[in-house]
């Protein structure tokens, strides 16, 4: 299972494959039964996720108890909920598991002592950050400036495989857009593959 990561950490290491096992040998993998919540909101986090299997809600609720889908997370994607730019430090997400998952978890509050036992670990990590948030920075910039079909279509070309894996009510709340609107979205896009076909 291990070797999801490992080919993940290859995009952001000229680590040889043996030294990148030597590196995962201890990281810790545990398994996550289909609803467990990971981190509610309004808790301090203390731990982040690497995917190895499964799918990851990441929600909040408002005053009015409305909830607000505004991430998934599935294989190979990082879960880091950063609360240091806040007066509290408190999570304004809750991590939801939409599946069973099966994840790597990793402890914040060791995370420095890591790096100085694998400095190596520590650039690695900057750079996969960095990706994250350039990737995050681009999707926000396209959501905002799209409309709702535009925010599907992209979904589709982007990440299909959420259609299946998700409830259309959280799919719709992530693409800003009631269920109502995201059924006649979905129709009028099938519609139109049967026209180009």
């Amino acid at each position: 299972m291990k070797d999801v990561l490992i080919e993940y950490m290859k995009r952001f290491s000229d680590l040889s494959e043996s030294e990148l096992r030597r590196l995962t040998a201890d990281v810790p993998v545990a398994s996550f039964r289909k609803g467990t919540v990971l981190l509610h909101q309004g808790d301090l986090p203390n731990q982040c996720y690497f995917v190895l299997e499964g799918c990851i809600r990441q929600f909040a609720v408002d005053e009015d108890g409305n909830e607000h889908t505004t991430n998934f997370f599935t294989e190979e994607q990082s879960i880091t909920v950063f609360t240091q730019h806040t007066s509290d430090g408190l999570s304004p997400y809750s991590l939801s598991c939409l599946e069973d998952c099966t994840l790597i978890v990793g402890e914040l509050a060791t995370e420095q002592e890591q790096y100085e036992m694998n400095p190596v670990l520590e650039t690695m990590t900057r750079q996969m950050i960095q990706e994250d948030m350039g990737v995050m920075r681009d999707d926000f910039s396209s959501f905002i400036a799209s409309s709702p079909e535009e925010r599907y279509q992209t979904l589709m070309e982007k990440r299909p495989g959420l259609i299946d894996r998700v409830p259309q009510y959280q799919l719709a709340s992530y693409l800003g857009i009631t269920p109502e609107s995201l059924s006649r979205i979905k129709k009028r896009s099938a519609r139109h593959l049967r026209i180009v076909e």
